[in-house]
């Protein structure tokens, strides 16, 4: 074991009495203040048309609540339903970690429509710049993913396993942090590349629908499989890589709506 890194960061960050303050949640908070960071620059630079900079703080107002809520609701029902329908207070209980990205993207979506509609901008446009502030919390989150010893990767030999005493003790792969990697640091300098000027609305979030769906295809592979995590028995997937078919999809059918929208304007 002594070849191998072994993950023995605390969960707690510090105990205040019946207050636990947990590296999960800050790691939730500084991808939200990184988000609004990479907002206010767009809007500043003429690249997300917004009225001013209070409708720039509730875009990420909406899309707190969205995450949050769609996160959490989309864990307890896609992965444990019959655990928290037993128990529903317990889907309250989000320092305990246990938030789903494919909730989170249908939460903020919702929240995206109702804000688009306040406002009176287009939904593909916020959408856009969603897309790549969300990034940052992507990353965050799967890091305290891997400091909760949680979504643990399958039993492996390679040098760069990791050992989580909290989980067992057997070498695993860290897929937290190929997917801290992939969905949020890649897609972040992609989707970012991208929008360094501007471009039609939806072109920025279709390519993160379909790269997000890509990478988590991938990734998914090296995670560790159980029943509560399978996908439909015909699929032979995981439930994470059945439900990013769904995220292709919908960024399919958003980057054909940018292409049908940039022949029109020609």
């Amino acid at each position: 074991m002594s070849n191998y890194v072994i993950q023995t960061i605390d969960p707690i960050i510090v105990q205040l009495g019946p207050l636990a303050i947990r590296w999960y949640g800050v790691m939730y908070i500084l991808g939200f203040v990184i988000g609004y960071w990479i907002l206010r620059r767009r809007w500043q630079a003429g690249l997300f048309d917004m009225p001013n900079e209070l409708a720039v703080q509730d875009m990420l107002f909406y899309s707190f609540l969205g995450a949050l809520v769609g996160g959490r609701l989309g864990h307890c029902l896609l992965y444990h339903p019959l655990e928290y329908l037993c128990k529903p207070w317990e889907i309250l209980q989000v320092w305990q970690g246990g938030m789903s990205s494919h909730g989170g993207f249908i939460g903020v979506m919702v929240a995206l429509v109702l804000l688009a509609r306040k406002l009176h901008v287009p939904f593909l446009h916020l959408l856009d710049n969603g897309a790549l502030a969300v990034t940052p919390g992507m990353f965050f989150g799967r890091i305290g993913n891997y400091i909760n010893s949680e979504m643990c990767g399958t039993p492996t030999s390679k040098p760069w396993a990791v050992v989580f005493p909290a989980y067992d003790n057997v070498p695993r792969h860290p897929v937290q942090l190929y997917q801290a990697l992939t969905e949020g640091a890649l897609l972040f300098v992609i989707v970012w590349l991208v929008g360094r000027k501007r471009r039609v609305d939806g072109l920025m979030s279709g390519i993160f629908g379909v790269g997000y769906a890509v990478v988590r295809i991938l990734t998914e592979h090296f995670r560790e499989g159980s029943l509560e995590l399978a996908g439909p028995a015909w699929s032979h997937l995981t439930q994470g890589q059945f439900l990013s078919l769904f995220v292709l999809l919908t960024g399919m059918v958003v980057l054909a709506c940018a292409g049908w929208t940039a022949r029109a304007t020609r």
